[in-house]
């Protein structure tokens, strides 16, 4: 299970939106599951059908989460136009096991669809999304 706050599920669904056609990327931080803050970052591919994060802000983001006791809990990104399910190639760049991903849909952008997945051995498992 995953605790996020409703304001941080509204700014991922704002950047996203924002960003359309594109997908959107980010991070969240915060302490065991709860989710304290949100950083949108920029997709450096600037596509509708994958994402990688600049590495400049995922280090600045990564070193003031260290900074106030904090840590990368969840790494984000939209689908324009697919369901909030991983891909394939989702699932072989989710290198990091310890971490949650989350995939909005906007494939209805009226209705906004945001799940959580862990990531392991290639398997990934939906996640319970507990908004606060």
């Amino acid at each position: 299970m995953i605790r996020l706050p409703q304001h941080i599920i509204d700014g991922i669904i704002e950047q996203a939106r924002r960003e359309l056609p594109d997908e959107a990327c980010g991070l969240l931080v915060g302490s065991g599951n709860e989710i304290k803050k949100q950083y949108p970052l920029t997709n450096i591919d600037h596509s509708p059908e994958h994402f990688s994060f600049d590495p400049r802000e995922q280090f600045a983001v990564l070193r003031e989460a260290r900074a106030a006791g904090l840590s990368i809990v969840a790494n984000y990104h939209s689908h324009p136009s697919s369901p909030a399910h991983p891909s394939a190639e989702d699932i072989r760049l989710a290198y990091d096991s310890e971490i949650l991903y989350l995939i909005l849909s906007l494939q209805d952008t009226d209705n906004p669809v945001l799940k959580a997945f862990s990531i392991k051995d290639g398997v990934a498992n939906e996640v319970t999304i507990q908004h606060l």
